[in-house]
Formats: C-alpha cells, structure tokens, sequence
C-alpha cells in the first residue's frame, strides 16, 4: 500500500513548492496524516539560503534540493509489520526531519513521541518546538529570586520567558528589536523589556542589578550581536543558557567567559538522544496541559498548505509573525 501526498522541496533560496510524492510504508516505519505544521527559525534560514554544515545528529544531507519540514503533528494511519510501539489511530509529535511541510509524512518510530491524553492537537502539532522551550525554561539553572534575560521574543523565547517567571524568577527581561513581540511579552507575564535598537541594553542591567549583571542570560535569538550581549551582562559565575541553532560561523568574544567563569547550559532537548527526549518530552509538556503557560497567544498567523509560498514569504519578511503554521 502506498500513499500520495503533497510534500515541501526547497529547490534553492527563497525557491520552495509543494511536490507530488509517494510514501511506502517500511516495516518499521509509520506514516502519519499532519494535523497542523509550523515554521522553525531554522526553517527559515534554510529557506534564505543559510544551510548548515553536516553533524552527527544531523541526518540530513543539509543541501539543495532540500525536503524541508520538521514540527507537525498527527494521526498514525499505517504502521509497518515490526512495529510495536505504536499503532493506527495514535496520536502522535514529530521530532524528525521527514519533509513535514505535507499532508503526511512517513517516519520510523523512535522519531515520534507519543500525544499526551488530553493534549489539544493544534498545540500537540507544535510539540517539538513547544517542549524544546519548555524544556529550556525547566532546566535553564533559575532560582528563586533569580534576574534572568531571555535574549529574543520569538516562540522559543516568549515561552522560556513564561517559564522562568513561573520558577520564581524576580525578575525576567526579554530583549527584542521588535515592539510588538516586547508588547506580547509584557501581556504574557515579562517585568521588563529593552528594545536592543532603542535602548541600551547593558546600561540598564547594570542600572537594574547595581552592576552586578544577570543571574541568567537565556540566548534565544541565534545572532552574532545576540551572544556577545549576552555575554556581557551575564554576572561574574552567572549562568549563559544555550538555545539558539547558528547555522552559520559567528565571531564570539569570549574573555569572560574564562575570567568570570561563565557556567554554560546547554538545553537543546532533540540534540541529546531519544532516549532521554522520550523521557523528559511530557514533564516538558505537563505545564502546557496544566495551563501554566499560553501556547495559542503565539500562533499569529494560518495558511492552508496549498499557500505555502505565502507562508514563507511572511516568515521572510515580517518578524512579527511568531509561529505560522499551515493545515493541511
């Protein structure tokens, strides 16, 4: 049995269509109808041409033509003969790159993870994003009573931001260069926010901590500007979280982080094995379901799947979108 669905090729930059393509179900695979598909910050450098080099965990040979697509989430409706872990009708969160930007997609097991009961399925299709900022938030080293800044108002850091303040953080700051995604920060519980191109950022760290600096600096911008920042309010033994995938080579002025001892975090949940995200995946989920933490408030923008030239061409152009997803 065979399934035909439209799939994302990302011929070139900027060059992106949807293909016809045949999906065969192997024995120890699954096929997967999507639910919903969302747009990563890597989805986007991609899309503008910024390709990564090849690692370990990184499968994919990451050059044109490219079959792009990773965060979705669906229905299971085939399974292979050896597989056990699964079954036809489970609901399922992708957390591989199987060309997702489609109607279904096929995958082999240990690249799932399963719905938790009672999960809305919109914010289940955003699992992988979602749990790997949560995952984040938990995990980033805060303490009661902690100042932490979370560098960027994108997805990933509007909901580290949410997270930390629930940890007890005294005070979370998200840095931005956009007064909208500042805006939804404020509304989403942030104390403060600094727009890096208006205001001077490390001047008024240093005003809010007495010179002493962040307890916690979360990078979740993914630029050149964006590490050096943080590495220059980061407090002396103050912990530096890592977010961001940098797809490309950046200068880096890291003085302080042997002088000051600078303690590194590195919090990429799909970057460690599956193992341990099989685990960790649903403590990472479990505020989201607790309603602790708004996930929909970042949905800003829906495309159907047909539009997806629209889609992208939005997530070029306009840094206000946070998460646009398409249905298929």
């Amino acid at each position: 049995m065979s399934i035909t669905t439209r799939a994302a090729l990302l011929k070139g930059p900027y060059d992106i269509e949807l293909v016809e393509k045949k999906l065969v179900c192997g024995e120890d695979e699954v096929i997967v109808k999507n639910n919903l598909i969302g747009i990563c910050g890597s989805d986007k450098n991609f899309y503008r041409g910024l390709m990564p080099k090849k690692t370990a965990e990184f499968r994919k040979d990451p050059k044109f033509p490219f079959e792009l697509g990773h965060e979705s989430g669906g229905i299971i409706v085939e399974a292979g003969s050896r597989v056990t872990d699964y079954k036809v009708g489970d609901k399922v969160i992708a957390f591989g790159w199987n060309n997702n930007y489609a109607d279904y997609f096929k995958t082999p097991t240990w690249q799932l993870q399963p719905v938790p009961e009672g999960l809305d399925m919109d914010i289940a299709s955003l699992g992988e994003p979602v749990s790997c900022a949560m995952y984040s938030g938990l995990n980033c080293g805060v303490q009661l009573g902690d100042t932490v800044v979370v560098m960027g108002g994108g997805f990933a850091g509007q909901i580290i931001a949410q997270c930390a303040k629930k940890k007890g953080a005294h005070r979370v700051i998200l840095v931005d260069v956009l007064d909208g995604k500042l805006e939804l920060a404020k509304k989403l519980g942030t104390d403060i926010t600094i727009n890096l191109k208006k205001e001077k950022v490390k001047e008024i760290i240093d005003e809010l901590t007495n010179g002493v600096g962040a307890d916690v600096v979360v990078e979740a911008a993914g630029t050149q500007e964006s590490f050096n920042m943080a590495s220059d309010i980061i407090k002396h033994n103050g912990k530096f979280v890592f977010y961001s995938w940098v797809t490309q080579p950046v200068t880096l002025n890291i003085s302080r982080w042997h002088d000051d001892g600078i303690e590194f975090i590195n919090t990429c949940l799909v970057h460690h094995t599956w193992h341990h995200r099989y685990v960790w995946t649903p403590e990472a989920l479990r505020p989201v379901q607790q309603g602790l933490i708004d996930i929909k408030s970042l949905i800003t923008n829906e495309f159907k799947l047909a539009d997806i030239k629209e889609g992208f061409k939005m997530a070029d152009e306009d840094d206000t979108a946070i998460k646009i997803v398409f249905r298929p």
